[in-house]
């Protein structure tokens, strides 16, 4: 059946059923049970108890039946209850100011039905003790601090509603985010990064991603602007179209480190340093090199870390990783069988990173520029010295210290904490402001 709003906010239904076909006299009690979670303390002042055999699995149900008109209510039992439910009830209480007030101090959800005055086909109201439209409910609940969860219509007259303590509805404010990446999700790398910045972001934002082959469709603004999934960064990546984008955002912060130094005009990656409210650099080095004398520049080491799990290597065969992981590779089993070699050789950044949580021995080789092949990415050696305090011959096998990965790992661990804050504290600070 069609769901539709009128003018006084009452639920109304187009049946899509004959007219004069009733439904089952069980069917308020199963919709009812749709609402109610498994393994609940239900408590049904219904005066009937249908509800009972129709509740989801390991649900407890008491049944009691009350004279409300009287005053009564069963506080002990509403209080250790997690859901009240009252079907056809509330109609036939005359004093529902009363019952509500009951209701507030329970702070427990209730599941109700009501014919309200204005649903269409709302009959005949005899021996019914009050007469209130959508309307009328709605501001009663208002009143004693509930808000409608959800609600459904039972038939053409009637509508189950799930009703919340306001407390617990707090109110959730939309924002935009976008977030500029290489757009070179089929790198082992660059998956991560997307599933990475995903997670991390509030439940809320709605997320534009962009690439640099993208930027031309970025909106006029966002609450935030996020450049790097926590990826290296290059001079071709770092142009006036991506200040642009920048500069759209209320606030923005920077998850990237550097590769290619010999390439990056140092003044290029200073002005959009300056454009950032914060920079979190995946090297010391990049801090050590750039973010000198800058209050908005901090280390937060490779986050694609805690995508891998300590674990322990089984096989003596050697791995090795030359190529790029294939996108039709399933991220989990990737890393499951590079985490099974206790020799893993990789000319890939983060297949290496993987294999540092679980290998005995570990090689690398870094990557040279495509423009100019004497110049290598640096990132190997950047990463190694965040890890180990050193770093390692390129091609030559050295000893895994699992220890000093560990250290790295809860160090990491906790910098992306902080990260989150960040991000919640930025994104509150611009609702407010917003105002």
């Amino acid at each position: 059946m069609t769901l539709n709003v009128n003018r006084n906010l009452a639920l109304e239904t187009t049946p899509d059923f004959a007219p004069g076909v009733t439904l089952a006299t069980d069917a308020r009690a199963e919709l009812a049970a749709q609402f109610i979670p498994a393994g609940s303390r239900v408590l049904d002042l219904s005066g009937a108890t249908t509800l009972q055999r129709l509740l989801p699995s390991g649900c407890n149900y008491q049944g009691i039946v009350n004279d409300f008109n009287a005053g009564d209510f069963p506080t002990q039992a509403a209080a250790h209850s997690d859901i009240i439910v009252m079907l056809g009830a509330l109609e036939r209480i005359a004093d529902v100011e009363n019952l509500f007030t009951h209701l507030r101090f329970c702070k427990q959800d209730v599941i109700l039905s009501y014919r309200a005055t204005d649903l269409a086909g709302g009959g005949d109201r005899a021996g019914f003790a009050n007469a209130l439209s959508f309307y009328d409910l709605a501001l009663l609940f208002d009143r004693y601090g509930f808000r409608i969860e959800c609600s459904a219509p039972i038939d053409a007259g009637q509508v189950l509603m799930r009703l919340t303590p306001t407390e617990r509805l707090k109110p959730v404010v939309a924002c935009s985010v976008a977030v500029i990446s290489d757009g070179d999700i089929g790198t082992f790398g660059g998956r991560l990064g997307y599933q990475t910045i995903n997670a991390l972001l509030p439940g809320e934002a709605e997320v534009h991603h962009l690439s640099f082959g993208t930027l031309n469709e970025a909106r006029d603004k966002y609450d935030l602007v996020v450049f790097g999934t926590g990826g290296g960064m290059f001079q071709p990546l770092l142009g006036d179209d991506v200040l642009d984008i920048i500069s759209r955002g209320k606030a923005a912060i920077g998850i990237f480190g550097t590769q290619y130094r010999e390439l990056i005009p140092r003044v290029g990656l200073e002005r959009l340093v300056e454009r950032l409210d914060t920079w979190f650099a995946r090297y010391e080095d990049d801090v050590l090199m750039y973010g000198h004398g800058r209050s908005n520049v901090t280390h937060l080491g490779d986050w694609l870390i805690d995508q891998f799990p300590m674990n322990t290597s089984t096989l003596d065969e050697p791995l090795q990783i030359v190529d790029e992981i294939r996108p039709d590779h399933a991220l989990d089993r990737a890393i499951q069988v590079i985490q099974c070699h206790r020799q893993v050789y990789s000319a890939r950044l983060h297949p290496l990173l993987c294999a540092l949580t679980s290998a005995e021995r570990a090689a690398y080789a870094e990557q040279p520029s495509e423009q100019m092949p004497g110049i290598v990415s640096g990132e190997f050696r950047s990463m190694l010295i965040d890890i180990f305090g050193r770093s390692y011959p390129e091609k030559q096998f050295f000893m895994v210290d699992r220890d000093a990965v560990r250290r790295y790992k809860a160090r990491v661990h906790r910098n992306v904490a902080r990260v989150a804050e960040r991000i919640d504290a930025i994104l509150r600070n611009v609702a407010v402001a917003s105002a």
